[in-house]
């Protein structure tokens, strides 16, 4: 019987964060998924260079591919360096493949990438979610709960 996953991911470092993708989607499943990566781009990560803001991540036959995420070249690399806008496939089980698929497929959705980290164990890894584009509408009542709820804080400190 396999391990029940926890319901946050363990971030020890967070490299790359896309902190629009939550405004501009509905956000339904998070998945966490390791990243194939050379030498060189861990090293770069590693730096806390990166970055996922105008990437997506796309279901090619039975791999997931990580598109137009940016891991500028690693400055003390060779001619071994990597290029830095190259698709990277995102390493995730099986079963976990086909429901993307399916979801992407029939219902419409998209997977977002929402941030690069390392985990405890020092690997790198993809938070990618399942999510459903917001319309103009959907956004402008976000924009409004945030903002109430920001003033609900100024006037709770300023009774409190």
């Amino acid at each position: 019987m396999s391990r029940p996953k926890p319901a946050t991911f363990e971030k020890v470092k967070t490299v790359a964060e896309n902190r629009r993708a939550r405004f501009d989607y509905a956000i339904e499943t998070v998945y966490e998924a390791g990243i194939a990566l050379t030498g060189t781009e861990v090293k770069s990560l590693r730096f806390g260079e990166g970055s996922i803001a105008e990437s997506y991540a796309e279901v090619k036959g039975e791999e997931v591919w990580l598109v137009n995420s940016n891991i500028p070249e690693f400055s003390h690399g060779n001619r071994f360096n990597h290029e830095p806008k190259r698709p990277r496939k995102l390493l995730l089980h099986e079963r976990e493949i086909n429901k993307l698929h399916g979801a992407v497929a029939r219902e419409g959705m998209t997977l977002v990438p929402l941030s690069i980290y390392f985990n405890a164990r020092g690997r790198a890894k993809v938070e990618l979610a399942l999510a459903k584009g917001k319309k103009a509408h959907d956004k402008r009542e976000t924009i409004k709960e945030r903002d109430w709820k920001r003033e609900q804080g100024r006037l709770l400190r300023d009774r409190g």
